[in-house]
């Protein structure tokens, strides 16, 4: 089994240029992506049947594994929602499929995005996990055009053992995530 391009990177170029930087004793305290969540909520398609399926095929493609369903929890009567109903997917990569994903979500699927100006430096909490938004199934290179009817967007969860946020940001920094500019602000007097 070949290993992904991604974690060669993080072994050979990621770790030491971390270690440089943060003054880690040993290797095992350089923080790493421990995992990457994706969540999907299927909204208005709740009881279309055969647009659930088009959002699970399209999403195990992307991920290269099954999808599971998320279902409701109570009864919500103004949003006609049942308990038991499925209200969206989610799946948690780890590992290899995860190197993988996020060396697609780099290097093909953010250049492939319209309007794309870079991830908001927001977009993390104090502990280090990234979170993003992609409003379009399509920017992966794995969903075909043809087979496309409906655009849905999904969410993105880049958890990571940092324990501060600037680690974390620059551990995806380093991995290659493109984070826009700081501008500074001038005052005018």
């Amino acid at each position: 089994m070949d290993t992904p391009r991604m974690l060669t990177k993080y072994r050979k170029e990621i770790v030491p240029a971390m270690r440089e930087k943060f003054k880690y004793k040993t290797v095992m305290a350089v923080p790493k992506v421990l995992k990457v969540v994706l969540n999907i909520g299927v909204g208005r398609y709740v009881k279309d049947d055969k647009m659930l399926e088009v959002i699970e095929r399209d999403l195990s493609l992307i991920t290269g594994q099954k999808p599971a369903p998320t279902f409701a929890k109570k009864s919500i009567a103004s949003f006609k929602l049942r308990e038991g109903m499925k209200v969206g997917y989610k799946v948690t990569l780890r590992g290899k499929r995860m190197y993988d994903f996020i060396d697609r979500l780099v290097s093909i699927a953010f250049p492939r995005t319209r309007d794309f100006r870079g991830l908001d430096l927001k977009s993390f909490d104090k502990k280090g996990s990234l979170n993003l938004g992609i409003t379009e199934q399509s920017i992966f290179p794995e969903v075909h055009y043809e087979s496309l009817k409906e655009v849905f967007g999904l969410e993105i969860a880049v958890v990571t053992s940092a324990q501060r946020r600037e680690e974390a940001i620059e551990l995806l920094k380093l991995i290659g995530f493109p984070f826009k500019k700081e501008e500074k602000k001038t005052s005018k007097k």
